[in-house]
């Protein structure tokens, strides 16, 4: 009898161990999650091919996000359904313009990056390590539930870089298209291309950080690469995503008007002129502390050098005084959307145009 019903649990777990298995999940711990985008490199190394760096990870090891690891020869996602920030948000916030002023967007987040750059503004979760951060276990389902309820009509993977919380994002992207919620992502850009356009099937909008317009810049002060970031811009724009540029000025670091000129052209022949444009105002922090911040009146020049190449719609953002917000209509020069901080006090666009004068007015309205 005693051995029949040790038989009898044997089999009860044995299935559901196969169940987790066949989920993709490490039996015991269901935020391990089989990786979507690595090759077998043999020895027992995995190499994962989800982002540029392609790291190459031997058993028990982490590659460079530190957010996948190789288990027993298989590449895993260590921080799937480990969310440490979920906040609803403006949706101006991401910053996010062109995209249905004046709503609700449910945001998300798990702990860290595939970049190393010295000027992050949330270099506490961002460069936090996975393993060092234990919260509860969210399943996609649960952030579309959680983002109906909150009446967002968006969600958004941002706060930290998405890229390295991915299988994460496209399994929650894919659950919210089929509820009929819109994903948008606030991202570096610094991806490969087969697993950035599938998750792009899945997006209406993007806000990609462009910071700045050299490879030394990004080799010295992000770990990055330029090239990299601008293949995926062309990508994202070749899928048909709405694209929104977020350009942090930092003093003496990427501020002269050679490089804000140039980022601006390349925008213009790339992208389109009436691709949005977010000068940021940079405030001392993480490893830069001993710069200081942005200049109001650099800002206001890379505004103008902005307009002055052709591009339509240029803000500016981080600054108090409520400079550069407003969204003025290319043709007939009056106020479309007037804007303080994240809070829409006028929308004037009905339908996509310009109620003043019926010229279309590029983004995703309602």
């Amino acid at each position: 009898m005693l051995k029949r019903i040790l038989i009898l649990i044997a089999l009860i777990f044995f299935s559901i161990g196969a169940f987790f298995i066949a989920k993709g999940f490490v039996f015991g711990s269901p935020d391990f999650k089989e990786a979507l985008y690595w090759q077998d490199d043999g020895n027992g190394k995995v190499r994962c091919v989800l982002c540029p760096r392609q790291c190459l990870i031997p058993k028990g090891q982490r590659g460079f996000c530190r957010a996948r690891r190789n288990i027993d020869g298989k590449l895993y996602a260590v921080n799937y359904g480990q969310p440490v920030a979920m906040h609803v948000d403006p949706v101006e916030k991401k910053p996010l313009f062109h995209v249905y002023p004046g709503t609700k967007s449910f945001s998300i987040a798990t702990a860290g990056c595939n970049l190393r750059c010295k000027f992050c503004q949330n270099w506490e979760i961002s460069q936090l390590d996975p393993k060092s951060v234990r919260v509860a276990f969210v399943p996609p389902e649960d952030i579309v539930r959680e983002a109906k309820k909150t009446g967002s009509k968006t969600i958004a993977f941002t706060y930290t870089e998405p890229t390295i919380f991915y299988e994460y994002m496209l399994d929650v992207a894919k659950e919210a298209n089929k509820q009929g919620v819109a994903c948008v992502m606030h991202s570096a850009g610094f991806i490969n291309e087969d697993p950035l356009r599938e998750l792009s099937k899945y997006l209406i909008a993007a806000n990609i950080d462009l910071k700045g317009f050299s490879e030394e810049f990004y080799s010295s002060f992000c770990e990055g690469s330029l090239a990299d970031v601008l293949r995926s811009i062309k990508i994202l724009k070749e899928e048909g995503v709405w694209i929104e540029i977020t350009n942090l000025i930092i003093p003496t670091a990427n501020d002269s008007d050679g490089e804000i000129c140039n980022l601006c052209l390349w925008i213009k022949d790339n992208l389109g002129p009436d691709t949005p444009v977010h000068f940021s105002r940079f405030f001392p922090m993480y490893r830069l502390t001993d710069l200081f911040s942005t200049p109001l009146n650099t800002l206001i020049r890379a505004k103008e050098i902005a307009k002055s190449v052709g591009l339509r719609y240029v803000y500016i953002g981080n600054v108090p005084q409520n400079v550069g917000e407003d969204t003025i209509c290319p043709v007939c020069g009056k106020l479309l959307v007037k804007r303080i901080g994240y809070n829409i006090l006028e929308n004037n666009i009905i339908k996509g145009k310009c109620k003043f004068c019926g010229s279309v007015i590029s983004g995703v309205w309602d």
